[in-house]
C-alpha cells in the first residue's frame, strides 16, 4: 500500500513514519511512504504558498495553485485518480472502520492544511473524503495524518508480526481489548487472573470476550448497539444491564 502525504512540513512526516512497525513494514516492502513538499510546486518567489483571505479576518490561507499542481504530478506519476483524504476538525471522525475502509486502497493521499485552512476550490477539485482527529482544533493536518496511517498501516498483510494482532485489538466487533498481562505473576499483591494459566484455550477465548464487554460497558456503552456479539454474549451482556439496573434502583430507593 501506498501512502502520499502532501504538507508544508515533510520533515516532520517522514520522522516518524521511517520508525518502529511502520519502518520495518516499509524496508519488507509491504507500505511506502511519498512524502510531498507543496512548496516545491508554487510559482511564486522565496517558495511563498499562502495569501490573505478573502473578504478579510485573522491569519492566512494556503493557496490552490500549488497543491494543485503537486496533485497533478503525483497523480501523472501513479498513473491514476487517487482517493484524497483532507484533514480537518469539519469532516466525519475518524474511526477503525473508516480504517478498514481505506486499508483496501492502492494509493492513499493525506491533504495536510495550515494556517486558517486552504483556499476552498482546491478542496472541491481534488478531494474525496473529509476526516476528523477528533472534535479540537490542531495547528496543522499533520499529526491527524500520521495517525491515521499508522492506524491503517497496521491493518495491511504482514505488516504486524503477529497478523491476528490487528484482527483482536479494541474495537474488534465493535467491542473494546480485554485486559493484557505478562510476568510476574503477582505484582504488589496483584495476581494474574487463573483461567489465563489453565491452558484451555476455549476457556481463556470465553473469559477476554466477556472482558471485552464488561469493559466496553463501562467505558464506551455506545458501542455497543453495533457490537457483533453471538446468542450467549448477548445475554451475558443482558444480565450485566440488568445487574447494573439493579444496583442503580437500589441506590435509588436507599436515598429515599
Amino acid at each position: 500500500m501506498n501512502f502520499h502525504v502532501l504538507t508544508l512540513f515533510p520533515e516532520m512526516v517522514s520522522g516518524c513514519l521511517n520508525t518502529s512497525i511502520l519502518g520495518r513494514a516499509t524496508e519488507k516492502g509491504l507500505i511506502a511512504f511519498d512524502v510531498i513538499n507543496i512548496r516545491d510546486y508554487t510559482l511564486e518567489r522565496h517558495g511563498k504558498v499562502d495569501d490573505y483571505p478573502y473578504g478579510g479576518g485573522a491569519g492566512m490561507v494556503m493557496q490552490a495553485e500549488p497543491i494543485y499542481r503537486a496533485y497533478e504530478a503525483l497523480k501523472e506519476k501513479i498513473g491514476h485518480k487517487p482517493r484524497v483524504v483532507y484533514m480537518t476538525p469539519q469532516g466525519q471522525v475518524f474511526s477503525q472502520k473508516i480504517a478498514e475502509e481505506l486499508a483496501k486502497e492502492e494509493d492513499l493521499v493525506f491533504l495536510c492544511g495550515h494556517y486558517e485552512g486552504i483556499d476552498e476550490r482546491v478542496l472541491e477539485l481534488i478531494a474525496t473524503d473529509y476526516l476528523s482527529a477528533g472534535d479540537y482544533v490542531l495547528t496543522g493536518g499533520e499529526l491527524p495524518a500520521m495517525m491515521m496511517i499508522d492506524c491503517i498501516s497496521r491493518l495491511v498483510p504482514g505488516v504486524l508480526n503477529n497478523d491476528v494482532s490487528a484482527e483482536f485489538e479494541s474495537f474488534h466487533d465493535n467491542l473494546l481489548e480485554y485486559p493484557q498481562y505478562t510476568r510476574p505473576e503477582e505484582y504488589m499483591g496483584m495476581k494474574v487472573p487463573e483461567i489465563l494459566l489453565s491452558g484451555h484455550h476455549a476457556n481463556i477465548e470465553k473469559w477476554r470476550r466477556e472482558q471485552s464487554i464488561i469493559r466496553t460497558l463501562e467505558r464506551r456503552p455506545e458501542l455497543l448497539k453495533d457490537a457483533n456479539l453471538s446468542k450467549k454474549e448477548q445475554q451475558f451482556l443482558d444480565r450485566l444491564l440488568a445487574d447494573r439496573k439493579s444496583k442503580e434502583s437500589g441506590v435509588d430507593e436507599t436515598s429515599d
